[in-house]
């Protein structure tokens, strides 16, 4: 009898643990994490004053009580780590001759602390223009020396940070399967959020669920951003798969991307922003910017490297220029999403349009520009290898390999030229 009781306490115990370390998974649960996961009740932790960078002691002064020296530090003591695992979104540790260990579908961070001289044309590429200048003080990461707002709008690089994009206190929430976003205000009645909106959870008549990756909704700026530009629009509705951090040496990621992307980068980038096919200065990427103008969605579905133009609709889907459904039905993009399991389809309702993410990544990557893809090159591979090129100092193979999140060069024709052509054919 005693055997058998201990044997309970022991699985007891073991569920207990699994359950603590599924709940770690989903520390935001959609809404407003732990309290303590992020910040010190009284600048303290374990009864010891937290302490600077510099090691000196200190009691008051870290701003808004955080566990880091600021918002993106804090942030990424959480979602970094040395090895790829799950959330994390910063490689930490020597990336010296390889690229970053994680492939979350925004892309790595630890891209900004890499660069490379000279590429193509003799040009260098800093590890500023790689992504996103996040402010981290605590990893290194500090604003873009180069532009002071964001390309296309006011938004000032010294106040760019993590939650200059996702919000920390979300008030936006999804209340119905139709991806319809309402916000918690003052002295208005919302539904809770009980759980993320990221991988397809749908809403209750009493509870709501998180928006896509918990971005800020229309209205929302920063409290420590006195004075800045407040969003003017919602997050865009899509579904992840639950396993998003892997490579992509085999088979795709799809995240089932529905509506309004572009709408919600022109928070920040709003001349950037195009929905007008009649423009011949901005890429169009909108959701007005469908993919069947011009037959984009022929290209789409018959392009498979170049020079071959044998591909169907059926397979021809591929992370590396994803788009928009159309939709925001979320159930719909539930039964689309992936990771080696998503949908393979292409184009073929006539509601997809082309977004920001379809060329590039949110976070960082290892190209220009967070493309995702080399447009510094005519060629993406050269005689059927990657074209890292032959200067001293350049990036190697392996570099260039996680940068196309592990697909072997192989995938692409002996000389491949930009992806772009998966959508223009022009190659």
């Amino acid at each position: 009898m005693k055997a058998v009781k201990l044997s309970l306490v022991i699985m007891a115990a073991a569920l207990l643990t699994i359950g603590l370390s599924s709940m770690a998974y989903a520390f935001h649960d959609g809404g407003v994490a732990n309290c303590e996961g992020c910040h010190t009740m009284h600048n303290s932790i374990g009864n010891t004053a937290v302490l600077s960078k510099g090691g000196a002691t200190i009691f008051k002064g870290v701003a808004y009580l955080l566990k880091g020296s600021d918002q993106s530090s804090t942030c990424i003591n959480c979602h970094s780590g040395a090895t790829l695992s799950s959330y994390h979104i910063f490689t930490t540790g020597s990336i010296a001759g390889v690229g970053p260990a994680n492939y979350t579908p925004g892309g790595d961070f630890a891209w900004l602390t890499k660069s490379w001289t000279p590429l193509a044309h003799g040009a260098t590429l800093n590890g500023q223009r790689l992504g996103h200048n996040v402010i981290a003080a605590d990893f290194g990461l500090v604003q873009d020396p180069d532009l002071n707002v964001a390309p296309g709008g006011t938004y000032a690089n010294t106040n760019l940070t993590c939650i200059s994009c996702h919000d920390p206190h979300p008030s936006a929430r999804i209340i119905d399967n139709a991806g319809t976003i309402a916000k918690r205000t003052m002295g208005q009645a919302v539904l809770p959020i009980s759980g993320s909106g990221s991988y397809g959870s749908l809403p209750t008549a009493t509870e709501a669920v998180g928006v896509y990756r918990i971005l800020g909704g229309s209205g929302y700026v920063p409290k420590s951003y006195s004075g800045g530009p407040a969003f003017t629009t919602d997050p865009p509705v899509a579904v992840a798969p639950s396993t998003y951090n892997r490579k992509e040496t085999a088979t795709e990621t799809r995240v089932a991307y529905g509506k309004g992307m572009s709408e919600w980068c022109a928070n920040c980038h709003t001349s950037i922003h195009n929905d007008s096919l009649s423009s011949a200065f901005i890429h169009p990427a909108s959701n007005q910017a469908l993919l069947t103008s011009s037959n984009i969605a022929a290209n789409y579905n018959a392009y498979k490297k170049s020079g071959d133009l044998s591909g169907a609709q059926a397979t021809s889907y591929t992370s590396m220029v994803p788009f928009e459904e159309g939709t925001t039905t979320i159930a719909t993009l539930t039964t689309h999403a992936g990771a080696g399991t998503g949908s393979t389809a292409g184009p073929g309702t006539g509601t997809e349009n082309v977004m920001c993410l379809s060329c590039h990544r949110a976070h960082a990557t290892g190209f220009r520009f967070i493309s995702r893809w080399d447009n510094d090159s005519e060629f993406i591979t050269a005689a059927g290898a990657y074209n890292v090129g032959t200067a001293a100092g350049n990036r190697n193979n392996v570099e260039y390999t996680a940068a196309m999140y592990d697909r072997p060069a192989s995938n692409y024709a002996t000389y491949q030229r930009s992806l772009c052509n998966k959508c223009h054919a022009k190659d």
